[in-house]
């Protein structure tokens, strides 16, 4: 009977013109993500054709059903045929086989825009579209947000009794999903935290963690909806009479209860960020006092990734020298994630304790040290990695898979506090277990050799190094090896951007970058002698460096990044441009707290890509693709009714005012920055002149207070005026 009731009810949802256009709206919906919703700010391929589209059809697709759901269970009070369909079918069944049937709505409705969005996206992302992405994108950001909001209306509704009612508290639950509870990833149950989909690299990470933020939603919505369900009116009795009748099954009450407590448990024990201190001022970590007459004199880690969960479990040993006579303490930093198992000394188990308090994404491991003069710790450990709550909106960092790793300091084995180093530093010897099809890349000097492949298809891999921490990346990389001006680069980039890679001339790109800036600027002083590594990474918002090693950012070689015409004519350019980035902007820092200010790393990045490419392909072809391109763009800036009216833009909305001074300040700093560079040029006496300038610029004592090149010191450096360089 009730299996003839539920297609009853669904053929019905079914025949509905208005069922029909809510399907249709939600399918043409992701088009908000390709136009102006943009939740994904990075500029990878899959974060703006995948990610933003499916982002905008579950935003959109949750609250179209959330309406449709309250016009359904409205409609027999609207026509007074309440007490007809009761005496006929239990409320309670007819509630349970009307959410079936809406639910029932919503997979049809998302496996149509599946279908329909799939060539689509597929078109529009090229060479690195996935299906691995493409299901768990949809499914995620968009399918689990019909059900919520069906049921959350549902709920509203079978408490209430009342359609306006009903409407407000939906309107108000989403609207807080969409504004107030948009930077926290847990509570945005409408728009997931997304900030960036990786193209070349696994996004497992932020995957499980939409997971996990949709299943705890699903659980309390369920449990709320289960707890409104016993409030339907029954009898004609009010709520809490009808919930009294409800309640005699004792079943009901019970699941109520349990989805609720899943919810809560859900919520209490995730395992995605950590509970750092988010005053981001207090160091007491690093404050601790060293002990005394201990000193550390050498390590070993043993780690063991696993890529199918996405954990790591490892075993460090530390030799220790205590010349003190006495037990001494010892602090380890710990990720938040990872239990520690095991504490020996010797062979021996040792006190050890493990605080509740969090800093910096580390916990503090406290290890009693026994009096003995040679002491042989080693701690095992292991967990799922936590990401810092500071950066809980831009999870994906440490991603575990077997296409992309990254272990930072204490996710990659318990980093040594307040232990002084031997004579010799902190020598470490690091072993690490990964499928055949991932290169291991400490970031820094050390390189890493294959030591042992193991039957069950995984390589052990070993390097040394120095130091309390290390950062380890591996993956599925491709590497070049490219000798340019008396430097060997080792330059690794994932297996999937090879095709975009090759058709952008990476290699030639750096080398030519190479050659250029080392000759006209100096070399890189984070470069390790003759040899530097170039490491791109799964998008993360910027890259850093370290003796011997640079990191790329993979957004920045998209291949929607690589036909920006303001950073180059043609893909190789702006590869080349991206690169430069290493002399201005990692070589010398730039303050970028005012975001408006034409003066960045961008403009000098501009000018010396101009002077490469006039130096490859003529001036006659640079000065048609960058000189003329930026003069159109700064005139065109000049007649902007905003530029000459700026008391008009302040009476804009903030999202409208926001992109136009965007654009404004892209031209400023990518157009008329390098305008203003080459005049300088002209006015210096040329082009080696200015090399000289740049030259000693970069080269230059930096003050460690603000260590940031300004415009002053490059106007200082020239010897001219602002005014001198104002564009007539």
């Amino acid at each position: 009977m009730k299996k003839l009731l539920f297609f009853s009810e669904l053929g019905r949802l079914l025949k509905s013109r208005l069922t029909w256009l809510v399907m249709l709206l939600v399918l043409v919906s992701p088009v908000a993500g390709l136009v102006w919703y943009k939740p994904a700010s990075a500029e990878t391929m899959l974060s703006m054709y995948l990610a933003n589209p499916a982002l905008a059809g579950g935003a959109a697709g949750g609250i179209l059903f959330g309406l449709l759901t309250l016009y359904e269970l409205d409609r027999t009070g609207r026509s007074r045929v309440d007490v007809l369909v009761d005496a006929a079918v239990s409320p309670l069944t007819m509630a349970f086989l009307r959410l079936l049937s809406l639910l029932a709505v919503s997979v049809l409705t998302l496996a149509l825009t599946m279908l329909v969005w799939l060539p689509i996206c597929r078109g529009l992302i090229g060479a690195v579209f996935d299906m691995g992405d493409y299901v768990p994108a949809w499914l995620l950001f968009m399918g689990l947000a019909l059900p919520l909001g069906i049921l959350a209306v549902s709920s509203a509704w079978q408490f209430t009794g009342r359609a306006d009612l009903s409407l407000v508290l939906f309107a108000a639950f989403a609207g807080l999903s969409l504004t107030v509870w948009a930077d926290n990833w847990q509570l945005c149950w409408l728009n997931p935290c997304v900030w960036a989909l990786s193209d070349d690299f696994s996004n497992v990470r932020i995957f499980r963690s939409a997971a996990w933020m949709r299943l705890t939603w699903l659980w309390l919505l369920a449990g709320i909806w289960t707890l409104s369900w016993l409030c339907i009116r029954q009898y004609r009795k009010g709520l809490l009479g009808s919930l009294a009748r409800s309640v005699r099954h004792v079943w009901r009450p019970v699941l109520a209860l349990l989805l609720l407590v899943c919810s809560c448990t859900a919520w209490v024990a995730q395992p995605m960020v950590d509970h750092s201190n988010p005053d981001q001022t207090v160091m007491s970590f690093y404050e601790l006092p060293y002990a005394e007459d201990l000193v550390c004199t050498g390590r070993s880690v043993q780690v063991y990734p696993d890529t199918a969960s996405g954990t790591v479990s490892g075993k460090a040993s530390y030799r220790f020298r205590n010349t003190s006579g006495r037990e001494q303490t010892a602090a380890f930093g710990v990720n938040p994630g990872y239990t520690i198992s095991s504490v020996q000394a010797d062979g021996v188990d040792v006190p050890f304790s493990v605080s509740g308090y969090q800093e910096y994404n580390e916990a503090m491991l406290e290890v009693t040290i026994p009096a003995g003069e040679q002491v042989e710790l080693t701690i095992e450990y292991g967990g799922f990695p936590r990401e810092s709550r500071s950066m809980a909106t831009m999870q994906g960092g440490d991603e575990v898979s077997e296409e992309y790793l990254c272990l930072e300091n204490a996710e990659l084995a318990p980093r040594l506090m307040n232990v002084l180093p031997g004579e010799n530093g902190y020598p470490a010897s690091v072993e690490i277990t990964l499928p055949a099809s991932m290169t291991v890349i400490p970031f820094g000097a050390g390189e890493a050799e294959r030591v042992k492949e193991n039957e069950d298809g995984t390589i052990t891999w070993r390097y040394e190094t120095n130091g309390t921490g290390g950062i380890l990346y591996a993956g599925d990389y491709v590497r070049e090896e490219i000798e340019a001006d008396g430097i060997t680069i080792e330059f690794y980039y994932g297996r999937k951007h090879q095709a975009i890679m090759e058709a952008a001339g990476a290699v030639d790109a750096v080398r030519e970058v190479v050659d250029y800036c080392t000759g006209h600027y100096g070399a890189l002083s984070f470069s390790d002698g003759n040899t530097l590594k170039l490491i791109q990474s799964r998008v993360s918002g910027g890259g850093y460096a370290a003796n011997g090693a640079s990191l790329l950012d993979e957004a920045d070689f998209t291949a929607q990044n690589l036909s920006d015409a303001g950073k180059g004519a043609a893909s190789g350019e702006v590869m080349i441009h991206e690169l430069v980035h290493q002399w201005w902007g990692l070589g010398n820092m730039f303050d970028s707290s005012d975001e408006t200010d034409g003066w960045s790393a961008e403009g000098l990045t501009v000018y010396t890509t101009y002077r490469i490419v006039r130096e490859l392909y003529g001036e006659e072809y640079a000065l048609e693709h960058y000189v003329n391109q930026w003069q159109k763009a700064v005139d065109d800036y000049n007649l902007n009714f905003y530029v000459r009216c700026p008391e008009y833009l302040e009476m804009l909305p903030e999202g409208k005012r926001l992109e136009i001074t965007n654009s404004l300040s892209y031209v400023r700093q990518y157009c008329e920055m390098p305008l203003k560079i080459l005049k300088a040029e002209q006015l210096v006496g040329g082009g080696e002149a200015m090399d000289r300038i740049l030259n000693g610029l970069f080269n230059r004592e930096l003050d460690p207070v603000y260590p940031y090149l300004t415009y002053q010191e490059f106007l200082d450096a020239c010897g001219l005026t602002e005014e001198e360089l104002n564009l007539a």
